[in-house]
């Protein structure tokens, strides 16, 4: 099981940085788990990039249902992601529905649907990011759903803005149709890749509201349990990479260099305040 468990490490060490390393501020007793709950997110979130069809993708997140619901037995225990997290699960009482709902969000994914309105990126972004918060934070001992949501659906807007070109070659469109019909654009216009004033404002209108979700986050962080912080760390970055995009094109989002955001998680450790602000 520890070998299941290093490999969960070096996975989200890997894959996602910024969790890999606010998990390092945790307590040492804490951070298996984790980093459990990590690469399975990791997992879950890459399925739509490997399978690059539907139907292959769909087969793979049923996978992980009947894992969650102990119908994969021998598999499972195959799998040092699924094995790691099955005995989290069963260390830390985390809900299974959580996690199947986070699984089902992210048959969004799979698709080229179009996100339809801000309601749905807030709400796909909630069983995503601000879930992943929320069991990150049980897994500390603490409750923080209220800090939780808002600071997962910033995250999740953040992302998507800096994932927009990468989205639009796959013909995949997060930002909202109802944002971008405010401003007067096709969602052909997204995909074409062509830069445009009309798109730089939208961005901009999704970045504000990304804002006001990590505004409401820091005012509920104030209150919060120092046991909580490692969960949120990850934000650290999401506010000063917005304020960069500012002066960017929606196209040439401005990734913060891999020193900063280390920086930055680094000085949040040490002060809640700088998680959000």
């Amino acid at each position: 099981m520890q070998d299941a468990f290093s490999y969960c490490a070096e996975l989200v060490r890997t894959n996602d940085r910024d969790r890999f390393l606010a998990t390092l501020f945790a307590p040492a007793g804490h951070r298996h788990a984790l980093y459990a709950l990590y690469a399975f997110n990791i997992e879950i979130a890459r399925v739509a990039d490997l399978a690059r069809e539907a139907m292959p993708g769909e087969i793979r997140l049923q996978w992980w249902r009947e894992v969650l619901h102990g119908e994969r037995g021998g598999e499972a225990s195959a799998s040092p992601v699924a094995a790691a997290l099955l005995k989290t699960l069963e260390r830390h009482r985390l809900a299974t529905d959580d996690l199947a709902a986070l699984i089902e969000a992210h048959r969004f994914d799979l698709y080229n649907e179009p996100m339809a309105t801000v309601a749905d990126l807030e709400n796909y972004a909630a069983r995503t990011s601000s879930a992943l918060i929320a069991m990150a934070t049980q897994i500390l001992g603490a409750d923080a759903a209220a800090a939780a949501r808002p600071g997962g659906i910033a995250y999740g807007m953040a992302r998507a803005l800096e994932a927009l070109p990468r989205h639009a070659a796959q013909r995949k469109l997060y930002l909202p149709v109802e944002l971008l019909a405010r401003h007067g654009i096709d969602p052909d216009e997204v995909f074409s890749g062509r830069p445009s004033p009309r798109l730089n404002a939208a961005a901009a209108e999704l970045r504000g509201l990304a804002r006001g979700h990590l505004d409401a986050t820091a005012a509920a962080l104030r209150t919060l349990s120092r046991d909580a912080w490692p969960a949120f760390l990850p934000l650290a970055p999401v506010r000063p990479m917005l304020d960069r995009s500012e002066r960017r094109d929606a196209f040439a989002p401005a990734a913060l260099s891999p020193w900063r955001r280390q920086w930055l998680i680094w000085r949040a450790s040490r002060n809640s305040a700088r998680i959000a602000n």
